[in-house]
This record gives C-alpha cells, sequence and structure tokens, in this order.
C-alpha cells in the first residue's frame, strides 16, 4: 500500500504548490511593485502585488518555503530507482529527456511569457504586447518561473543515470544503505541535517538565503542546489530498497514517530523563523550570530518537515483510494507546468477586487487548481485522439 500513500502525498503535494503561489501577491511582506525593467525584478517572485495582505499567508510561505521544494526533490529520487533498473541507463535518460527537457523549452519560450505578462500590465502605461516583448526580450537573463525545478531535476536525473551507467550495483549498495538509515527516523533526519548543513550552510552566510543567480534560461537559489542533491539521493537511497521496504510501510519506524515529528517540525520551524525573521529584509546588516542561527536551524528545519509530511502520509494515507484524488495525482505534473499562468492572471484579475485577502486567495487557489487540472485532462484526451506516432512522442513527453 506504500505507493497508495505516495500517490496521494503527490496530490497533496501539488495541491500545496498551487496554494503556495496563490498566496504570493498577498504576502505582508511583498514588495511594493517596481518598473519592470528595474533590477533585480522582483515581479519575478510577486508578478502581482495586491493591496489586500495578511500576516498568515507569509507564515504558510515560509514553512512550506522551508521543506516544500526539498520534499519534492526527495519524492522524485525515490521513484528514480525502479525507472533505472526497469529502462536502464540510456532509455531511462532519454525518456527524461521527453518528459522533463521538452516541457522545460515549452514552459520557457510559452508559459514564462504569457505568465509575466500581467506583472508588465500593472507596472507600466503602456500595456501593449508588443511592449512587453520588447522589454521581455531585453533582460539579461529569461525568466523561466517555477519551471526551474524542471532543469535541475533533470541534471540529478542524468548523475543518477550516469552512476547506473558506470556501476549499476550502486543502487544495491543504497538499498541495503536504506535499511540502516531508516531503522530510526532520526537517524535519517540527523543526517539529512548533518549532510545539508555542511553544503548549505557556507553558502545562506555568504550570499544570504534569498540571492539567485541566472545564466539565460537556467536560475537557481544560490544556497539551495546542494542541499536538493542531498535530499534528491536521500530519496533515491530509499528507493533503492523498494517502495514495499518496511521504511516505507504503515508500521514502519517513520510512519510510527509521526506525532514527535509533527513536534519536532513545529519547533525547528518557530526557531528557524525568529532568526530569519531578525534577518529579514537586509541579511548584509544582521549580526553573525542571527546569521549563523538562520543558516544552522534552516537544514534542520527542512529535514523534520519533509520526514514529517512522508510519514504522516504513510501512516494515515494507505487507504484513501478515491477517483478524484487519483486523478489529481496522476496529473499533478501536467497541473505544476500550467498552474502558473491561470494563478497569476487570477490574481491580477482580482486586483481591484473589494474582498478580503483570505476571499482572494481562496478564490485564486480553487479556480487556478480547476483550470490547469481541467487542461491537464484534456490534454490527456486529446494525445488519444492523436496520429499513432505523434501519439507515441506526446505520450513520452508525460510518461
Amino acid at each position: 500500500m506504500t505507493q497508495v500513500s505516495l500517490s496521494n502525498l503527490r496530490a497533496f503535494v501539488i495541491v500545496i504548490v498551487v496554494a503556495f503561489h496563490s498566496c504570493l501577491a498577498y504576502l505582508a511582506s511583498a514588495p511594493a511593485p517596481t518598473a519592470f525593467n528595474q533590477a533585480p525584478y522582483a515581479w519575478q517572485a510577486f508578478p502581482i502585488v495586491d493591496p489586500q495582505r495578511s500576516i498568515a499567508f507569509d507564515v504558510f510561505c515560509a514553512w512550506q518555503d522551508v521543506s516544500l521544494m526539498a520534499l519534492m526533490f526527495f519524492l522524485s529520487g525515490l521513484l528514480t530507482p525502479g525507472s533505472l533498473r526497469r529502462k536502464k541507463a540510456v532509455t531511462y535518460i532519454y525518456d527524461r529527456l521527453y518528459r522533463i527537457g521538452l516541457p522545460f523549452i515549452f514552459a520557457v519560450i510559452f508559459l514564462s511569457p504569457l505568465s509575466f505578462y500581467p506583472a508588465y500590465l500593472v507596472r507600466t502605461e503602456n500595456g501593449s504586447f508588443t511592449g512587453f516583448w520588447s522589454q521581455w526580450t531585453s533582460l539579461s537573463s529569461w525568466p523561466e518561473g517555477p519551471q526551474w525545478f524542471l532543469w535541475l531535476l533533470l541534471v540529478f536525473n542524468a548523475l543518477a543515470a550516469l552512476l547506473y551507467a558506470i556501476n549499476p550495483r550502486y543502487l544495491d549498495v543504497f538499498g541495503r544503505f536504506a535499511a540502516w538509515l531508516t531503522e530510526r527516523p532520526w537517524r535519517l533526519i540527523a543526517i539529512l541535517a548533518a549532510t545539508s548543513a555542511v553544503v548549505y550552510v557556507p553558502m545562506a552566510i555568504k550570499f544570504s538565503p534569498w540571492q539567485w543567480a541566472a545564466f539565460g534560461p537556467f536560475s537557481l537559489q544560490i544556497c539551495r542546489p546542494a542541499l536538493y542533491v542531498v535530499y534528491f539521493f536521500a530519496g533515491l537511497c530509499l528507493g533503492s530498497a523498494g517502495l514495499d521496504h518496511q521504511c516505507l510501510r504503515r508500521d514502519g519506524p517513520l510512519a510510527r514517530s509521526w506525532l514527535v515529528l509533527l513536534i519536532a517540525a513545529c519547533v525547528m520551524f518557530g526557531i528557524w523563523a525568529g532568526f530569519t525573521g531578525s534577518a529579514f529584509p537586509d541579511w548584509a546588516t544582521a549580526t553573525t550570530l542571527v546569521k549563523v542561527g538562520a543558516s544552522v536551524s534552516f537544514p534542520m528545519a527542512c529535514a523534520t518537515g519533509g520526514v514529517f509530511l512522508l510519514a504522516i502520509f504513510l501512516r494515515f494515507a494507505d487507504s484513501w483510494r478515491m477517483r478524484p484524488i487519483d486523478s489529481l495525482s496522476e496529473n499533478a505534473y501536467s497541473i505544476y507546468l500550467v498552474h502558473y499562468v491561470f494563478v497569476v492572471w487570477l490574481q491580477f484579475a482580482l486586483l481591484n477586487v473589494n474582498l478580503f485577502a483570505a476571499v482572494k486567495v481562496l478564490c485564486v487557489l480553487l479556480s487556478a487548481l480547476v483550470l490547469s487540472w481541467t487542461t491537464s485532462v484534456a490534454l490527456t484526451r486529446l494525445i488519444g485522439a492523436l496520429p499513432p506516432m505523434t501519439k507515441l512522442l506526446a505520450l513520452r513527453a508525460r510518461a
């Protein structure tokens, strides 16, 4: 039943992703809009900034920022060994290029400009698309929005495939290590936190936790890629033991520890939030103690928060077999690809509507989720009606 738990967790994660982006326009800490062509281009994180704000959404987004992305890389790694063993290295990376590479290119060329056009509309008197395109093409990099996750995941997939091509037995070694690693939940958390701290803390202290770098259409948060590598390969390690392994069962050590993990996640998030709040928004002027405290507590909050979510779904979500949840899980990837377009345009449509921030967030979340879900289902049916060769290529991109 582990696969049911993981499927339900994937459905939950995609809802949280849409909710996270739905809240960004209503954060109390969202910066005031600046010109579209003014560096550092804050509209990439906040395309729309609504006058209706609430600190509650800052807390929600901060919680998700701590553990959500790391968990997504972890889950991707968890499913990688099965695919590698089934397809072998060459076929696996070929399929990854179809499933991740092509959608990333499509997102950069089409979805990203469509998503950020409203950001231009609210920041300029000239709302023409030609004016937008002129400024868009003059940017020093090509913003890709939430799809930055895809190119980084493709790199991790390629690395896993390369290791498999060199020595396929490394998955067996990882599998044996996974049994020891998950024998005690705190062992997994300690190794995750310690390993990610080694690669995260120096970069966070030097560059701040919020600084991004971009090279063409490839952007990343400077202090985090190495941390994401740790989580991807931690997931790959557990996945190497098999999804039916004791550590991923309802009665396994992770699932049984869900309550303790919840308490630990809340405590560590509170510690991280306290230090980070003292350093925000000007990292450069924060004291050394605050910088070290925020940087060290982040990997600990990330580990406890991510492992808690995995544990609670292993413990309680192994019997949630409902068609809507199954459909949401099956369409999660497509929803991820297209949801941001709907989110930003809905935020733009509600900008001058006199509603409470909570009501706007709920409207954006539900509408964007339904629209992106419907788009994914319609795309699946469209693929089913394609000619055989075209259908095969399209299915490879979604498989």
